[in-house]
């Protein structure tokens, strides 16, 4: 592809990025302003785990802490709000690389896919602040029993609040995606299943990584994208079912025919 060819695909990737970036601004302004309320909600889990132990509070070592945590929380949040409008934006970005049956598909599942990214980006960020974090904070806290205060830092744990709602979030889109190659053709079940194993190892490294070192966390993350990983594979399943003709070229790969014997 020449020069020319993509000039057009690169200032239209530069309005779309105008747009998030603008959009993301504004709320990231909006969220600055009220960042102390925003930050006491995500430390809810925390502020409850922590009275187990009477003497254990949030604290800051730094003096530029408390406004790098400002920072944190205002980003977070104007990502999450301005997540639809982000999907939405990249989505019309693809659309004009696309054969004109495919574009066709894409007009009718743009908006039907914003809605449902939406809704599972908001169901696992859910799932980890109401079901995750108050029995991770309560276990890895009642750990120390009466040896240790609990003292956790702010900026560390707005950091570590922010990688596991976003991890969370983003794994739970698996189901979404699998629909949208499904409908492209893309993806099968067949491949899903071949790939399972390989997919067991990953969920389970992105588990350790993303969580808090402790089982519980961990199974935590990992259960649930194990069952968005059978979810997808049913999906995939009913929206491209894998065709007869393809079965068969299949079985011809695997047991090529016996030459007759004379």
């Amino acid at each position: 592809m020449e020069w020319e060819d993509l000039k057009p695909h690169l200032a239209e990737l530069r309005q779309r990025l105008i747009y998030i970036g603008f959009a993301f601004l504004v709320a990231f302004i909006v969220a600055f302003l009220f960042w102390k309320p925003i930050f006491k909600i995500m430390a809810l889990p925390l502020i409850e785990a922590l009275k187990v132990s009477p003497s254990s509070e949030i604290i800051f070592t730094g003096l530029a802490e408390p406004f790098i945590t400002a920072i944190k929380t205002a980003m977070f949040i104007a990502f999450v709000v301005t997540f639809p409008f982000t999907i939405y934006q990249i989505w019309r970005f693809v659309e004009p690389g696309l054969k004109p049956e495919e574009k066709s598909l894409v007009k009718r599942l743009t908006l039907p896919f914003t809605i449902f990214t939406t809704i599972m980006f908001l169901l696992g960020v859910s799932f980890a602040y109401f079901i995750v974090f108050p029995v991770a904070f309560k276990v890895l806290i009642t750990f120390g029993g009466g040896d240790f205060t609990a003292m956790p830092r702010v900026a560390e744990y707005v950091g570590f609040f922010i990688k596991l709602m976003l991890g969370f979030g983003l794994v739970f889109e698996m189901p979404v995606i699998t629909y949208f190659l499904a409908k492209l053709g893309l993806v099968t079940d067949k491949t899903l299943i071949r790939h399972f194993r390989e997919a067991v190892v990953i969920i389970f490294i992105l588990a350790a990584i993303l969580t808090p070192p402790d089982l519980f966390s961990q199974f935590a993350m990992a259960a649930p994208m194990l069952l968005l990983y059978g979810i997808s594979i049913w999906i995939a399943k009913v929206v491209n079912p894998e065709k007869e003709e393809e079965k068969d070229e299949k079985k011809e790969v695997e047991n090529p025919p016996q030459p007759k014997e004379k």
